[in-house]
């Protein structure tokens, strides 16, 4: 495969092109492409918050933040007409593809295009521990987007599936030899509180997770279930004598 060519998101060819794809300008898009037969596949790369460096394929641009773009199913059948890779990573802090980013925006149209066009929807390198794009759906509480990657196929792991509330998924890993390792227990419980898996979540601490566990964001299971305004899983944390971080720490002279 040759080299995609990389263009400097000042470049004039770059704004026109991140423009298009943006706005949903499908002429535009489709001039720029009989225009430069390359482009499709081409990266635009330029200093991103957070990100540091890194180049993003023309798919990326369109499953970029915040999601939703005007057309985009559309455009995502454009450029992968043109020739780009459904599949392309990311280059820099981490090797997403655009699938991940659709995920993480909880864009379910822009999901079924990437899918309908090819794209892996096992692919690993989320930012979410290297998984896959239902890693970052999940983490990232955005539920219809977890649900669809689901139905289309997307093979959940121990925490996905306690942070869905997918019991007979967890009843099955429970049951497994080797049974879940103590911290995959309390991962897969702080998962289920952050998705306000109630039932989920008492199977797991019955099995033995740890109920004041700080997690991802320094969160405890309490602090997770509030933010995400579970209201029966933090009654039910409560009455177990549950603690935030900050009750957790304190009692702990921190």
């Amino acid at each position: 495969m040759p080299t995609p060519r990389t263009l400097r998101s000042q470049d004039p060819v770059a704004v026109a092109v991140t423009e298009a794809v943006r706005t949903g300008d499908l002429d535009a898009l489709r001039g720029l492409l009989a225009a430069h037969p390359w482009l499709a596949a081409a990266r635009v790369v330029e200093e991103r918050e957070g990100h540091g460096p890194g180049g993003r394929s023309l798919l990326h641009l369109a499953a970029d933040w915040p999601g939703h773009r005007p057309r985009g199913p559309e455009t995502v059948a454009v450029l992968v007409a043109a020739g780009a890779d459904p599949d392309a990573r990311f280059t820099g802090a981490h090797r997403e593809t655009p699938l991940h980013w659709a995920a993480s925006n909880d864009d379910v149209p822009m999901i079924d295009a990437l899918v309908a066009a090819g794209a892996d929807i096992e692919a690993d390198g989320a930012v979410i521990a290297g998984g896959t794009p239902l890693a970052d759906a999940r983490a990232f509480g955005q539920w219809r987007a977890a649900r669809r990657l689901l139905e289309l196929g997307a093979r959940p792991t121990f925490q996905d599936a306690a942070t869905l509330g997918l019991l007979d998924r967890v009843e099955a890993r429970l049951a497994a030899d080797p049974p879940p390792a103590p911290e995959e227990l309390t991962e897969a419980f702080w998962g289920a509180c952050q998705g306000g898996r109630l039932p989920t979540a008492v199977r797991l601490l019955e099995s033995g997770a740890d109920i004041d566990w700080i997690g991802w964001d320094d969160l405890t299971p309490l602090d997770v279930a509030r933010a995400g305004k579970a209201d029966e899983v933090v009654a039910w944390l409560t009455a177990r004598g549950a603690r935030t971080r900050a009750e957790r720490e304190a009692a702990d002279g921190v």
